[in-house]
């Protein structure tokens, strides 16, 4: 293609190419209270939260960040010994204007326990707390994880102690989970099964169970031996304690949900330039739309760039196969050929003459002139094929580079042509892992200029 082709070319990418996301923006705008980073598993979203979250705090937000990442990566990069369901200070951020960074890890079931002492007396708290049914619903059941992140959430805002919550959600397997499992968990709890088991204790009085005791024991019968009757002992005991608080679930699952869908609320899909985790991230903003969230917008995280985009992959290919079959043109000469070929003729005529007056003036032998000089001629053949060998090499990793760019590229156009109004930061890939302050800062500067580095 020729130069004006290229520039051309560049020009209509130029013009196709998505909005770009303005991070700093964003964390600037003091309406801007939850942010919400979501998205496919292992696409970066702890790393992007906490990135986020050391920007603003040194922008001058007092932040807590949430994570519910197992991997505990959160705490170390920032310098923690650990984190837990409390809010920690993280000391190292200094922030303008009394900006301030505070790190939590969720916990599910201290979460779960913390609702139950909450809104019931210690009494009716401590049998909950020591029923086995709680128990495994607390620590495991499908849905707890998700509910609870909303529920600590809706903690948080209420408490008013920041002025920006960053929040990284579960590692779900769908990531529709984060939406749906908070709803579903509530609607268990106040469902029909819960209102049943309640039935006999609500009717009460000797009439009352003399009415139901027919249909009961025929439901118990059948549901013990579905479950197991110790099992349903401990389900009935636990919704018997449980009574005065079930409609609150839903209610409270139902204000966080609220709370997500208003002004102030902006979510963040968080994605790598690869086929899955975009069509993943499609697919959430195609139900954040229909659920009516505020998107931000699309971080794309580990996007490579090269700083000699103008080397296109076929060139250095080329080059790399000349330089391996020594059909590189020989610069000096201008003619085309061996890399070491020579002219005997031009070249002896030369040596003839240095090495007997190299002999004459030095004493030595010319036979021992002549060894030295074809040892001097070998070390230099050597050292131009050694500098062959790597640059051929490198030109090889540099066609790598730019087909990977290429092929991210591709990926990237197929999102953005199917959502052409997301705004996009990405991200350029680092060398190794985030593991300290400088690493976040790093991920957090190149999220603010939302291009990759050489791009």
């Amino acid at each position: 293609m020729s130069e004006a082709g290229t520039v051309e070319a560049k020009m209509e990418a130029k013009m196709d190419a998505p909005p770009r996301l303005d991070v700093d923006r964003l964390l600037d705008d003091p309406q801007t209270r939850i942010i919400v980073c979501c998205g496919a598993g292992g696409v970066g979203k702890t790393t992007t939260a906490a990135a986020l979250g050391v920007r603003a705090a040194e922008r001058g937000r007092k932040v807590v960040v949430l994570t519910i990442d197992p991997a505990r990566r959160l705490a170390q990069s920032m310098g923690i010994d650990s984190l837990d369901n409390t809010p920690r200070r993280v000391k190292d951020v200094q922030g303008a204007a009394g900006g301030e960074l505070h790190a939590m890890m969720l916990d599910m079931k201290r979460t779960f326990d913390e609702i139950v002492e909450g809104h019931s007396d210690p009494e009716r708290a401590e049998a909950i707390l020591a029923n086995p049914f709680y128990q495994s619903l607390s620590a495991g059941f499908a849905g707890t994880q998700e509910y609870m992140a909303m529920e600590k959430l809706g903690q948080l805002r209420a408490r008013d102690d920041w002025d920006l919550i960053v929040v990284d959600t579960p590692p779900s397997r769908s990531a529709l989970d984060f939406l749906d499992a908070p709803g579903r968990l509530g609607s268990f709890l106040d469902g029909k099964f819960i209102r049943v088991l309640m039935a006999p204790a609500k009717v009460g009085g000797r009439a009352g169970m003399k009415f139901l005791n027919v249909g009961m024991s025929m439901m118990t019968g059948t549901l013990s031996k579905l479950m197991g009757a110790s099992l349903l002992k401990d389900v009935q005991t636990f919704v018997a304690a449980m009574d005065t608080m079930f409609g609150g679930f839903r209610t409270r699952a139902d204000a966080t949900f609220q709370l997500l869908q208003a002004p102030g609320t902006a979510f963040l899909v968080v994605s790598a330039p690869e086929p899955d985790a975009l069509r993943e991230a499609a697919y959430f903003v195609e139900r954040l739309a229909a659920e009516r969230m505020p998107l931000a917008g699309l971080v794309l995280n580990r996007v490579h760039g090269s700083g000699a985009e103008q080397l296109s992959a076929e060139r250095a290919l080329a080059a790399a196969e000349n330089l391996e079959e020594g059909r590189i043109v020989d610069q000096e000469s201008g003619k085309a050929g061996l890399r070491d070929s020579t002219d005997p003729g031009s070249a002896s005529a030369s040596d003839s003459d240095t090495a007997p007056r190299t002999a004459r003036e030095t004493g030595t032998d010319a036979v021992d002139v002549d060894q030295d000089v074809a040892v001097e001629a070998d070390a230099h053949a050597g050292a131009d094929a050694d500098v062959d060998v790597i640059t051929a090499g490198l030109l090889r990793l540099h066609a790598e580079r730019m087909q990977v760019i290429a092929r991210e590229q591709r990926t990237r156009d197929r999102f953005t042509s199917l959502h052409p109004e997301v705004a996009v930061a990405e991200v350029a890939a680092l060398p190794g892992d985030v593991h300290d302050l400088a690493g976040l800062r790093a991920i957090g500067e190149r999220l603010a200029a939302g291009v990759p580095a050489g791009a």
